[in-house]
């Protein structure tokens, strides 16, 4: 029997959902085998830890025990001996960032079986004496999506220690919105180095090269930022003023006012953007839709002193961090989701 062709639009809308509802049970699909595949890992490494197989039998075990499991089970993959000695090592850093192991196990919720396997041995590499800046990554890669490209420059930029350090004056402007969840979003300082800037630059040059790099300004910014236009207009009486740079955060439900200075801060800095805060409270946010709009000064030097003082005579919330010129990031950001196969010996995709 020949097959018709059928171009209504009801066959072609149904055609079209059933080709999307087939992904989505693609990906659930790898989730959940990546998911199975960390916990086998996870109890793995705790039976070689535990049984102190490499006391009993030697260095060499890890090879004997790999040969040992592809012989019993020809068709399996992920138990090469690399893979083997790495789930040792997943189990001890992880094991020591929780109280209740049995209940890490067996909660399918637990960040650390929410990523690729892949992942976890650049943060076993990385972090093996520090289970607690190994799960801050974690949960910045389920987060954020990162791939293992993005996970290794935001490692090399020291974003552990750069994550919500800015100053600001959250605590006492914005205790609706929750000034530590806030404060988070900040960083001290900024790495603009995915600009490619190296020589002389002034600050259109600057704010020209973050833009060019949109993606990657976006990323360093953290989540939830979503671009809303530069040297945006704002019609003030009869005056125009122009911010730098304006965003809204999605999850502080805020507009978000970025003004770049290539100099030293300046009380007359923070002056500036508070009135492109309060201006922009008036004309843009609403009422029962948006919380108080948020500035965010970044300049190439400040004395600590002057940002301090700054922020206490302001009854705004704003905050003060530094920019450098740095790491480069990685051209490729997206991030994928490893298939069963790609687990064996860490062989994944070179952008996961």
């Amino acid at each position: 029997m020949k097959p018709i062709t059928i171009l209504n639009d009801e066959y072609l809308t149904w055609l079209k959902a059933l080709c999307e509802r087939y992904r989505s049970s693609q990906i659930k699909a790898a989730i959940k085998v990546n998911q199975e595949m960390l916990r086998f890992y996870w109890f793995l490494g705790e039976d070689i830890s535990k049984k102190e197989v490499e006391n009993k039998y030697g260095s060499s075990f890890y090879i004997t025990l790999s040969r040992d499991l592809k012989k019993m089970m020809p068709d399996a993959t992920g138990l090469s001996a690399s893979s083997i000695r790495y789930a040792k090592r997943f189990y001890e850093l992880y094991s020591n960032a929780f109280e209740n192991l049995q209940q890490v196990a067996e909660n399918s919720l637990s960040p650390i079986f929410n990523i690729p396997w892949g992942h976890h041995m650049v943060l076993i590499d990385r972090f093996s004496d520090s289970p607690e800046k190994a799960l801050f990554f974690v949960n910045q890669i389920i987060a954020n999506g990162w791939s293992r490209d993005v996970l290794r420059n935001f490692i090399d930029t020291d974003l552990y220690d750069r994550q919500g350090k800015a100053m600001t004056n959250f605590s006492r402007t914005i205790p609706e919105i929750g000034s530590d969840v806030a404060k988070e979003l900040t960083k001290d300082p900024y790495n603009f180095a995915f600009t490619g800037i190296t020589a002389r630059y002034n600050e259109k040059l600057l704010k020209d090269a973050l833009l060019n790099n949109i993606t990657q300004f976006l990323i360093e910014l953290g989540t939830g930022f979503a671009y809303v236009g530069r040297e945006y207009r704002l019609q003030i009486g009869s005056t125009e003023k122009f911010i730098d740079l304006l965003f809204y955060n999605l999850n502080l439900s805020a507009y978000v006012v970025v003004e770049v200075k290539i100099g030293k801060l300046d009380f007359a800095d923070t002056g500036q953007l508070g009135g492109y805060v309060v201006a922009c409270n008036h004309i843009l946010r609403k009422e029962g839709r948006d919380n108080p709009t948020i500035g965010i000064l970044i300049c190439k030097e400040k004395d600590n002193l002057i940002a301090q003082y700054s922020l206490e005579a302001s009854n705004l919330p704003l905050v003060i961090s530094e920019y450098e010129l740095a790491r480069l990031y990685p051209e490729k950001i997206d991030g994928t989701i490893p298939t069963p196969e790609e687990l064996e010996k860490g062989i994944l995709p070179e952008n996961i």
